[in-house]
């Protein structure tokens, strides 16, 4: 049955907490009460990426974009919008630029302007728990002309002509993975997703998964087609049961559609999918100890060669990709590897998600082509830094990444240039830093996760971490040395050559990268004992200044300790033996007249 408007309710994690399924619900019930439930569709999507203005509520087709979204406005956009047919300016989104109250369409909205989105492209457009929604925008379409019309060395082609690189974070050609499985003779092969996505900050698989779960069944499928195997498993961290529970419902639909299973839409393929549960350790988002992971055993890698391709899941030839490298598989296949190469830079084809946090006006997910440049990303679509800071650098590679500074913010995005640069490209974490960050600081709490989720099992990654960890916690206790810059790069450089998996080999990335481009603030903390940033309590001073200070009592009134007294209308004093440096007072104080030394 046709209807006149259709809405939009974002269904992701951030936005269903944020009261989102009672949104969805209060729409239905004033529907209902407004008589005009069978005029509209309302529909709770998968995250639309603008996480920043969150809850959103789309309606088309007037192009409502409307943010911030409570319950009790679902009355106000049923009444307004959908039996009238005006915009609610209150909620509706107000771009800095054009203007004010202006009908749109979401393309236009700064946010979007820079975006392609191909892995996203059914996020925040179709509900996930349908699978006719998907199947309307051409799924399962590529599994059905790999079923009917390609044989597996024509898929192999098709990735290679696309020249999609893994994006679980080392950029291996799909294809070639995917031909070493294909190539071993006979015998039982499995297919694995890597969708344990452990980066502080991280959130664009399991955003994927909660958007778009067949997306990434029909790439396991095809997988299976390709290279021989009949079974596949997905191994996703517990805590994410909101991705658990859409992946679940679409692997029911799928089956009962004869499209996961035994005989594929009467082909006589055979494949099915499971779920494997992990325990939230970073290190199982390594391939190896994923795979340990899933055989029962405690997740920690072995030695490559063999890799997994050859020998892996129970040492059977196993494909193992992350979700978004998954998700690109069915459109590549429909449009053809041509299409995709023509997206992207040379050596890096296609897009990157990015979940863009950290000081930022506009934190989400963030789907750019390769190629795009940094100062795009964090100024044009993030709306750069919260506050009027300066901005300072850029994490991209979650805890075992690197920091990227002002000078390289036109540097166009893509896996190499990110390592010429002392970065990496990792999973897609992107964290931005403004003037108020201590570099040594954030460093130091990249490297306390890296020594909390190291297995151990290798001494370069188990020692080299724990004594990087020493060095900067004394630093930023005024306590280090200026040699101990020499030992903390002799042992980085150590790890990356001698750990035994990824995450030794590039936890010491933080640690190199910001001793390099940021030598000066190490001085200081080494050697004039002080941390500009004011981030390093045990380097920072506060004090008030008097002649400043008017005595109206806000910074006494802010200390959580009661460490600072005068009179009202006169100055006051800090007690420095009971002051704990929380810097509540300098927050506060709307007169200057408190300083950080």
């Amino acid at each position: 049955m046709a209807v006149k408007n259709y809405i939009l309710v974002c269904g992701g994690t951030a936005c269903e907490s944020a009261k989102g399924d009672d949104i969805y619900k209060a729409l239905l019930k004033e529907a209902e009460a407004h008589g005009v439930a069978d005029d509209v569709q309302i529909v709770k999507t998968g995250c639309f990426g603008f996480c920043e203005k969150g809850p959103i509520v789309k309606v088309l087709p007037e192009q409502a974009f409307y943010v911030e979204v409570v319950p009790e406005d679902a009355k106000e956009i049923i009444s307004e919008t959908i039996v009238k047919g005006r915009i609610v300016e209150r909620i509706q989104y107000q771009p800095e630029k054009g203007a004010k109250g202006e009908a749109f369409d979401i393309e236009n909205i700064e946010f979007y302007q820079k975006q392609y989105r191909i892995v996203l492209r059914n996020c925040g457009l179709i509900n996930p728990e349908n699978i006719d929604e998907y199947i309307a925008r051409d799924g399962y379409s590529a599994l059905e002309k790999c079923l009917f019309e390609m044989k597996p060395d024509d898929i192999i082609e098709e990735l290679k002509k696309s020249g999609l690189r893994g994006r679980g974070g080392a950029g291996f050609p799909t294809w070639m993975k995917w031909n070493f499985t294909k190539q071993v003779d006979g015998g039982q092969k499995y297919v694995v997703c890597n969708a344990d996505e452990g980066d502080p900050g991280a959130y664009m698989d399991r955003s994927t998964l909660e958007g778009d779960p067949h997306s990434v069944l029909e790439a396991m499928i095809i997988a299976g087609i390709c290279v021989g195997a009949d079974y596949g498993a997905i191994y996703i961290r517990a805590e994410y049961p909101l991705a658990i529970e859409r992946l679940e419902t679409a692997m029911k639909q799928a089956r009962e559609y004869g499209l996961l299973g035994n005989d594929i839409l009467g082909s006589g393929f055979n494949f099915d999918i499971e779920l494997r549960l992990g325990a939230g350790a970073f290190v199982c988002g390594e391939e190896t100890a994923l795979l340990a992971s899933i055989e029962g055993k405690r997740g920690m890698p072995i030695p490559k060669p063999p890799f997994p391709a050859v020998k892996g899941l129970f040492r059977k030839p196993t494909v193992i990709n992350n979700v978004e490298t998954f998700a690109n598989i069915p459109i590549i296949i429909t449009k053809g590897g041509d299409w995709f190469a023509q997206i992207g830079t040379e050596k890096s084809k296609g897009t990157k998600v990015f979940a863009l946090t950290g000081k930022i006006k506009n934190s989400g997910l963030v789907e750019v082509p390769m190629g795009t440049t940094l100062r795009e990303i964090v100024f044009d679509i993030g709306g750069g830094i919260r506050g009027g800071k300066k901005f300072k650098a850029v994490q991209t590679g979650g805890p075992s990444g690197g920091v990227i500074t002002e000078e390289f913010l036109d540097t166009p995005i893509d896996f190499d240039n990110l390592v010429s640069i002392g970065s990496m490209m990792g999973s897609g974490g992107m964290i931005v830093m403004d003037e108020d960050d201590c570099i040594v600081d954030v460093t130091k709490f990249y490297l306390e996760f890296c020594v909390e989720e190291s297995c151990g099992k290798c001494a370069p990654c188990r020692i080299g971490t724990k004594k990087l960890y020493e060095y900067l916690d004394r630093f930023t206790k005024g306590k280090g040395q200026i040699e101990d810059i020499q030992k903390m790069k002799d042992i980085g450089n150590a790890m990356k050559k001698a750990s035994l998996c990824g995450l030794g080999q590039t936890a010491a990335n933080p640690v190199l990268s910001t001793l390099r481009y940021f030598p000066e603030e190490y001085r200081q903390h080494i050697e004039d004992g002080k941390c500009i940033a004011g981030k390093c309590k045990d380097l920072v001073h506060y004090e008030i200044v008097t002649e400043k200070c008017i005595g109206c009592t806000v910074c006494a009134r802010k200390c959580p300790v009661n460490c600072i007294e005068g009179e009202r209308k006169k100055p006051h004093v800090i007690d420095q033996t009971k002051c704990i440096k929380c810097g509540a007072c300098y927050e506060g104080c709307k007169f200057d007249a408190i300083i950080v030394s």
